[in-house]
Order: structure tokens, then C-alpha cells, then sequence
């Protein structure tokens, strides 16, 4: 098929589907699949329509899949248990209320530096909402601030994934790119924290409640805040263990690192936060332990189908090649460090992933590196975090993450497209900035 139309029906298939969720309020998963089936019925052969549609949704299903159970669970107690609230109301007692967007920013951002921004979201979100409600700040803003703080350091920082793999195809400097990666994600954090709150200003906040515990049924005396944040804190500080071993032991040869092998598992690190949680429960029988549990699941179920789904129309685009025919032609005009950041915008509009982004583009500028003017340690350094930024731009409905942050913050699909959406793309911008800046010095 012409690459012309290719390009022409995956923007469609992008366009019907904010179309379809925000205007004519289909559902998201029943607007997903249709737009997915449609997009794969005219670009793919008949046979590979169905598996590339169940490849998606399966393997999106598999990596996040037992994260979402597990965090909903950590959510479902904490909030009713009032842990969230008595961890809000610590923060607010620190920061003021005012200043409680700034202060989850400053937590997200710490939190992304080992862990994937999916897991930290999870985890995170319903300090999210509790700070919400008791700092009277609309959820699309304090979701965006949680979310891009999250992003900036996912996007650009080893042990990411993405950033891992990119930077050995360019044979880039892990310890510079660490450095100067989180550097460079300070300004795209604080961008995306201005933006957003500029972006969600007509939204309603939420109103303050001084007798939340009231409304919510939640006990009179909260748990102690230090039980409350263990949950939480715990799986961070074993993930990130795991990734610091790793990173500094990558044959995985020491005992230190063999003992956190398994316990740094995304999914064995919250399986034990859930069971910290249920320190907060006051029923600790089993009969109280599966309400808790029969609640997290019904819960994680519409998002699990929906992230799944959004997974699912990822595939189908990577599976019409337009990132790499788009990706292919930008790298021919050699234009010194907008080629990587181009080339990782388009591989990260067409198809949704960051890192299958920046793993892309690595591989299509790695030979051209030398011709592009960056083939010294600090030029490929800046290569990198040139595609890191574009690998940010824009999440939208084909990225996994998305809707992650849509449904665990219970806000609209407009208004993610309309705040979230638009931050990254602000985001991503305002760190290539700043990368191109730099690089008028060091290069």
C-alpha cells in the first residue's frame, strides 16, 4: 500500500478515536476495538488482522496486568482505611495546601527515577486524590502534575528501559545521560507543571473536606501516617534497589544483587505492599480481606480492558510500518540533533510506546551519528536525550499510559487529551529546548 495513505488512515484511525470517546461519548474499549479492526481490516493482510489485534491486547495485558490488580488493591485499602488521607494531611501539614501540586511533582519525580511511570502511577494515584480533595485543586491538574513529573524521568533516564537500550546502540555515556538526563527533566517537569495548570483552569476543583472520614465512611482516627506511607514506599525502595544492582552490577554477579532479583520485581515488590496494607485493616479475617480484594478487582477490571485495548491499537499502527516509513524518510535531510527528536516524535505519535520510540530511533540515527555532527561522547550524549524528549511527545489514545492515568484518576477522556495530552507535548518541546541550547556550547 502507497506509504502517503498509510500515513493518511493512521491519522484518521487517531482522530475517530478522540472522536469517537470525546464527542459522541462511545466507550473508550468499544472504540478502540472498532477503530483498531477498521485500521487493520485495510492495512494488514486478512491473516494477520486478528494476531496482530490479540498480540496487542495480550502483551499489554502481560506486562502491566498484575500491576494494576495489585496496585488497586494498595488503593482500595488505603483509601478505605483513610491512608491516603492521613498521608495527604502530612504532606499538607509540611508544604500548605497551596502548595500541595508542587510537593506530589517533587514526589513523582523522585519516585520515576528507578521505577517504570506506569507502576509509580498506580501506586501514587490515590495520594492524588486524596491531596485533591483536601487542597481543593481540580483532579485533571493534580493528575497531569503526578503523571509528567513521572514521564520526564521515564523518558530520558537508564535504568528506563528505552534510555537503557538507546544508549547502548549509540555507545552513549550511561553516567553522563544519567546526570545530565535528570538535568534536563527538571525543566520539562516544571513546564509541564505550569502548562497544565494554565490548561486546567476552567475545570471545577474538587471542594475541600474537613470531614472527608464523614462522607467516606472512613474511620475517626487514621492510621499513622508511617504505616500508611509503607505500602507505598516499600515497593519503591525494592524496585529501585533491584535497578541500582543492576545498574552497577549488570552480570548480576553479587549476592546483593541476587537478593533483590525477585523482591525488585514490579509485581513481587507491590504483591508485598499489598500485604503491608493489610497491617491497616481493621477486620483482618478472611472474610474482610476478600471484601478488600473482591472491591481492588472490580475496580482494576475496566481498566485493565481499556489500558489492554488502548495496547491493542498501538499494535495494529506498528503493524502498518508507518513509524518506520515516516522515521526512514526524516532521517535522510541531516539536520544535526532535530533528526533523533523528529524521529522519535513520529515512531512516538504512530504508535504509542516511548520506549519502542527511542529503541527505533536509536537504531535508525545510530549510523548517521557521525554524519550529523554527533559522533563524540558528549554529542551522542545529547542524541539521546534529543530522542528521549520526543519519545515524550504526545501520549495520547495509543499509548498504554494514557489511559493508566485516565481511569486511575476517575476523569474524563477529554480531559486527559485536553491537560495530560498537551503537557507532554509541552514537555517534550521545552527539553529538546533546552538539549538544543546546550548543545551550541559542548558541541
Amino acid at each position: 500500500m502507497n506509504h502517503a495513505l498509510i500515513s493518511l488512515l493512521v491519522l484518521i484511525s487517531i482522530i475517530l478515536i478522540i472522536a469517537l470517546t470525546t464527542r459522541f461519548r462511545v466507550h473508550a474499549f468499544m472504540a478502540l476495538f472498532i477503530v483498531s479492526l477498521l485500521l487493520a481490516a485495510v492495512t494488514l493482510p486478512p491473516d494477520s488482522i486478528i494476531k496482530a489485534m490479540k498480540e496487542g491486547f495480550g502483551s499489554t495485558m502481560a506486562s502491566i496486568g498484575f500491576l494494576i490488580i495489585f496496585g488497586a488493591m494498595i488503593g482500595v485499602i488505603l483509601d478505605r482505611t483513610g491512608g491516603t488521607l492521613s498521608i495527604a494531611g502530612y504532606i499538607l501539614s509540611k508544604t500548605g495546601e497551596k502548595r500541595s501540586p508542587v510537593a506530589l511533582g517533587i514526589t513523582g519525580f523522585i519516585t520515576g527515577l528507578p521505577i517504570f511511570c506506569d507502576s509509580g502511577f498506580i501506586v501514587l494515584s490515590g495520594l492524588a486524590k486524596s491531596l485533591s480533595r483536601k487542597s481543593a485543586v481540580s483532579m485533571p491538574f493534580m493528575a497531569t502534575v503526578l503523571a509528567t513529573s513521572l514521564y520526564s524521568v521515564h523518558c530520558l533516564i537508564p535504568p528506563h528501559p528505552g534510555a537503557l537500550a538507546a544508549s547502548g546502540m549509540v555507545d552513549a555515556n550511561i553516567g553522563y545521560l544519567i546526570v545530565a538526563g535528570i538535568l534536563f527533566a527538571i525543566p520539562g517537569a516544571v513546564s509541564a507543571w505550569l502548562w497544565s495548570a494554565w490548561a486546567s483552569r476552567k475545570f471545577k476543583a474538587s471542594s475541600p473536606s474537613p470531614d472527608i472520614r464523614e462522607a467516606d465512611n472512613l474511620p475517626q482516627r487514621l492510621p499513622h501516617v508511617l504505616l500508611s506511607i509503607l505500602p507505598i514506599a516499600v515497593p519503591l525502595l525494592l524496585i529501585t534497589a533491584k535497578s541500582l544492582t543492576g545498574l552497577f552490577d549488570p552480570d548480576g554477579k553479587s549476592i546483593i544483587t541476587k537478593i533483590f532479583e525477585l523482591p525488585g520485581e514490579p509485581v513481587i515488590a507491590l504483591f508485598i505492599g499489598v500485604l503491608f496494607s493489610l497491617v491497616l485493616l481493621k477486620n483482618l479475617s478472611i472474610a474482610g480481606m476478600n471484601s478488600v480484594f473482591a472491591d481492588a478487582i472490580l475496580k482494576a477490571g475496566p481498566i485493565l480492558i481499556i489500558t489492554a485495548a488502548g495496547g491493542m491499537f498501538g499494535m495494529v499502527i506498528r503493524s502498518t510500518g508507518i513509524g518506520e516509513i515516516l522515521g526512514e524518510q526524516l532521517a535522510g535531510s541531516g539536520i544535526g540533533l532535530v533528526i533523533p527528536f523528529m524521529v522519535a516524535v513520529i515512531m512516538k505519535t504512530a504508535q504509542g510506546s516511548s520506549t519502542v520510540a527511542i529503541i527505533t530511533a536509536a537504531s535508525i540515527v545510530a549510523p548517521m551519528l557521525g554524519m550529523l555532527g554527533l559522533g563524540s561522547e558528549w554529542g551522542r550524549v545529547l542524541a539521546m536525550l534529543s530522542m528521549g524528549a520526543g519519545s515524550m511527545i504526545a501520549s495520547h489514545a495509543n499509548d498504554s499510559y494514557f489511559w493508566v492515568v485516565t481511569n486511575f484518576s476517575d476523569i474524563k477522556v477529554g480531559e486527559t487529551l485536553r491537560v495530560y495530552t498537551t503537557s507532554t507535548i509541552v514537555m517534550g518541546t521545552v527539553v529538546f529546548a533546552c538539549v538544543w541550547l546546550v548543545s551550541l556550547f559542548v558541541l
